[in-house]
């Protein structure tokens, strides 16, 4: 994939901002300035006011805030759902501040998984067709798509319930598949919004146990959430309010 850069903002290749960093990899996140502002009919609202944010490869991040604080825009902009007003988003040391709508698709399929509070499985899809979706608009043939998505799924326990469609799984075992969904493309970023939001507290325990596994295996992970119960269980909390970072604190801090 060609990615065009802009001239009005000078591009520094991936090697430069991991030698920036002091990593051998670039980070998977890196904003700088980062602004989002909608025009409500009239009237401009600034949802993001230069949000600088930079998130390693393997970290585990909570990001936080009250409703109407930005975290949502911010979610969408990590995301590659929307595009910033002003600043610049590197994801995996590429620049996709500036990239059409064309060019953020082919990113959001291949460098971000993405896990939903309402699941978002195919209903009439058995387990194993909504895990091969991603590898479906990749291009990938329907023999290879299934086999890595069998692969995927018994990786995640559920190997015994590819041919179950998502009305015949339990809450746990649908928000599972969505998972095993978003790891298909082996991605950079696993970004997840209020994953445990439709779950009971032993399954939302569950299922965080299971991030905790993935994280443990080298996934980045990003969790948007209002509930502190669930950024206790991440390495780093980063609190949105008013459209800024009001605070990022990690595990153990003060």
């Amino acid at each position: 994939m060609t990615i065009v850069m802009e001239p009005r903002i000078a591009a520094r290749p991936a090697a430069g901002l991991a030698a920036q960093n002091g990593t051998a990899h670039p980070p998977v996140i890196l904003t700088r300035s980062m602004e989002r502002a909608y025009d409500m009919g009239g009237e401009i609202v600034r949802a993001l006011r230069g949000v600088d944010v930079t998130i390693e490869r393997n970290e585990f991040v909570a990001i936080m805030g009250p409703s109407g604080s930005g975290k949502s825009t911010l979610m969408n902009l990590l995301g590659c759902l929307d595009s910033p007003t002003s600043g610049e988003y590197w994801l995996a040391g590429r620049r996709v501040s500036d990239l059409g709508e064309d060019e953020l698709a082919r990113v959001r399929n291949r460098e971000i998984g993405f896990v939903f509070q309402t699941f978002n499985l195919l209903p009439r899809a058995s387990a194993l067709e909504n895990v091969g979706t991603p590898l479906m608009y990749a291009g990938v043939r329907r023999r290879e798509r299934l086999a890595r998505a069998q692969t995927t799924l018994a990786r995640l326990g559920l190997g015994d319930r590819s041919s179950h469609l998502p009305g015949e799984l339990s809450g746990g075992q649908r928000q599972r598949v969505a998972i095993a969904r978003a790891l298909i493309n082996e991605p950079s970023l696993l970004l997840a919004d209020e994953p445990t939001g439709n779950l009971d507290s032993a399954t939302s325990s569950e299922i965080l146990n299971l991030f905790e596994e993935l994280h443990a295996e080298g996934q980045t992970i990003v969790i948007v959430t209002h509930d502190p119960e669930v950024a206790k269980r991440t390495q780093r909390q980063v609190h949105i309010r008013d459209g800024m970072v009001e605070r990022d604190v990690r595990a153990g801090a003060a």
